[in-house]
């Protein structure tokens, strides 16, 4: 399959995007001196930004490659998740999956920049599990649009929309409608995600998932680790991020090391919900294995030249992709 095909193909695949939306605030500016308070330099403001977040940047990621993403999860009410609606509306994103809940707060990330040098990130979040009643109407949302569903992918950013048992009940749903399941874990649910098609942690993720100290340079051990992984989630697929290292994927039958490829770093916050995003599409069209983890590593790598957490273009990847991937 050439770029061209491919990234056609993208633009009919409807993507279900489910776990924890936030907003990422930028604050930039210049820093010239020292506080005479303490020694933490002094920002000059210049510029604010709000930017859609967590699982909404998943969504827009998904958007850029020129799929359909329907994004589902929950904010505060209050001015940031009245905020976020407005960001959401702002991008042409579907709001119908979102919920406000009542005394809970709307995860916010502040980033302070300045000299391109990321200083200080501040967080204001409520990390709890929602109730089980604002589950119920999430999952009755999910239901109803799990028919024209061509892939689910669970963002979890360990923020509390996501619980065990809510993340299993659609799962089975999925499987019922053979609908694929990717997912990008974090460590409280990581072992709920059973009789998912990929399971995507990054090194990190995957050290205290496994409680295991692995070598990203030594390919046994990874390949071990996708088997452990595999078996206790009686998963599918396995795809393992390691940075500067590139990707390993494999199941019971391949295993693939896909290098990392040289870039100028600049910020590598939100490559995980590209490479996740452009997982999703893929396995959507059935590729093989080799190719999505080649073509979603290339992705992770070209927005981590960027500053700040910003979706992929589109038009970069593909050039890419036809050099480097499909040709």
């Amino acid at each position: 399959m050439n770029t061209d095909t491919l990234f056609e193909r993208f633009k009919d695949v409807r993507v279900l995007i489910i776990g924890d939306v936030m907003i990422d605030e930028y604050i930039w500016g210049s820093a010239t001196r020292i506080s005479p308070e303490a020694p933490v330099p002094v920002v000059s403001v210049e510029k604010r930004e709000m930017r859609l977040g967590g699982a909404a940047n998943v969504a827009l990621n998904v958007k850029s490659l020129g799929a359909t993403p329907i994004l589902c999860g929950f904010v505060g009410n209050d001015y940031h998740g009245r905020l976020f609606y407005e960001l959401l509306q702002k991008e042409n994103l579907i709001q119908d999956g979102i919920y406000a809940i009542e005394n809970r707060k709307t995860t916010v990330k502040t980033r302070i920049i300045a000299h391109h040098q990321h200083l200080l990130r501040i967080d204001a979040e409520q990390t709890d599990i929602v109730l089980s009643s604002a589950h119920e109407k999430l999952f009755e949302f999910i239901g109803n649009r799990i028919y024209d569903t061509d892939v689910i992918v669970f963002e979890d950013y360990d923020k509390g929309a996501l619980s065990a048992d809510f993340i299993q009940q659609v799962t089975q749903l999925a499987k019922s409608h053979q609908v694929p399941v990717i997912v990008d874990p974090k460590f409280r649910n990581f072992m709920a995600y059973k009789e998912c098609t990929l399971f995507k942690p990054n090194l990190k993720e995957l050290k205290e998932g496994l409680h295991l100290n692995i070598n990203p340079q030594d390919l046994t051990q990874l390949k071990e680790a996708i088997h452990k992984v595999q078996t206790a989630l009686d998963c599918e697929n396995v795809m393992i991020t390691l940075s500067e290292h590139g990707v390993v994927i494999g199941n019971k039958d391949v295993f693939y090391h896909i290098p990392a490829h040289i870039r100028k770093i600049a910020d590598v916050s939100g490559a995980g919900d590209t490479v996740v995003s452009v997982v999703a599409l893929c396995m959507a069209l059935k590729l093989p294995l080799q190719k999505v983890a080649e073509i979603s590593n290339l992705a992770g790598g070209l927005v981590c030249e960027e500053v700040g957490v910003v979706p992929i273009n589109v038009e970069k990847l593909k050039a890419e992709s036809q050099k480097i991937v499909l040709s």
